[in-house]
C-alpha cells in the first residue's frame, strides 16, 4: 500500500539538512531501485526551483511499504530525523486515483 511521508523542517535548518543529504537521498534511491518510491523530493520556503539559500520547509515522500508500522519505523529512521531537520513527521495512507 502507498504511503505519504509529510515531514516538517525547523527553521533554518539548511545547513543541517545539506550535510546529512547524501545520506537521505541514498535511503530514498533503496526504494527506487525496488520500484516502491512514487515521488520523493523537498518543498522549497521560495516560490522557485531554484530554493538558494532561502532553504526548505519539508519533504514529501510517497512510497510503498507494508503497512503503516513499517512505513513510520522508515520515517523515523530518516537521517534528517537524527540530524534534527525535521520538528514533525506525518505519515499517513495514500490511495492514488491518478
Amino acid at each position: 500500500m502507498l504511503y505519504l511521508i509529510y515531514a516538517e523542517d525547523v527553521a533554518n535548518s539548511l545547513e543541517q539538512r545539506l550535510a546529512v543529504r547524501p545520506a537521505h537521498l541514498a535511503r530514498l534511491q533503496l526504494l527506487r531501485d525496488a520500484d516502491r518510491l512514487v515521488v520523493g523530493g523537498p518543498t522549497p520556503i521560495a516560490d522557485s526551483e531554484d530554493a538558494g539559500n532561502t532553504g526548505f520547509s519539508g519533504s514529501v515522500v510517497i512510497a510503498d511499504f507494508a503497512n503503516l508500522a513499517e512505513a513510520k519505523a522508515w520515517a523515523d529512521k530518516d537521517p534528517y530525523v537524527a540530524a534534527g531537520v525535521y520538528q514533525n513527521v506525518t505519515v499517513k495512507p495514500f490511495k492514488r486515483v491518478f
